[in-house]
């Protein structure tokens, strides 16, 4: 390429990079709800601290099903307090992918805070599922999920 082309190509690179990055600042900054950003405990990329919960399947076959129904009736019904406690963010089971039968994400900082709210659960007490804990930086906006879901849930889990 010539000189006067490669200063023209320059010139429109940095025309649209600036171009962009004017865009999008002000598409982050116009978008920013400080109000909602705090109420969720968000930091300045709208992310916070979490903990995943994988459940696995676990040592006790229960082959009573009437003790099983029961332990999880106690499992939903576990979830469903956690909900409502602002503790359990979002919850479900996994599809296809034995030995994991489900997850949880819990709204607390620790593995230790984690722990002692997955020993809860009655399917977890019961030997029903195990657990693995692992860490998790993701979007606040997650705690929002369960408000959300209440709108949209014609028929609940029991």
């Amino acid at each position: 390429m010539s000189s006067p082309m490669i200063r023209t190509v320059v010139v429109i690179i940095v025309l649209l990079t600036n171009t962009f990055e004017l865009n999008y600042a002000q598409a982050s900054s116009s978008a920013y709800d400080a109000a909602l950003a705090e109420s969720l405990d968000a930091d300045d990329y709208g992310m916070k601290n979490y903990v995943l919960v994988v459940l696995t399947t676990g040592n006790n076959d229960i082959s009573d099903t009437e003790q099983k129904s029961r332990l999880f009736r106690g499992h939903f019904a576990n979830m469903a307090r956690l909900a409502k406690e602002k503790k359990l963010v979002l919850a479900g089971p996994l599809m296809e992918a034995d030995p994991r039968r489900g997850l949880f994400i819990y709204n607390v900082a620790t593995i230790e805070e984690a722990e002692l709210l997955v020993n809860t659960d009655p399917a977890v007490k019961a030997g029903i599922f195990n657990y693995e804990l692992t860490k998790l930086y993701s979007s606040a906006a997650l705690l929002m999920v369960n408000g959300i879901h209440q709108t949209i849930q014609k028929i609940a889990i029991e």
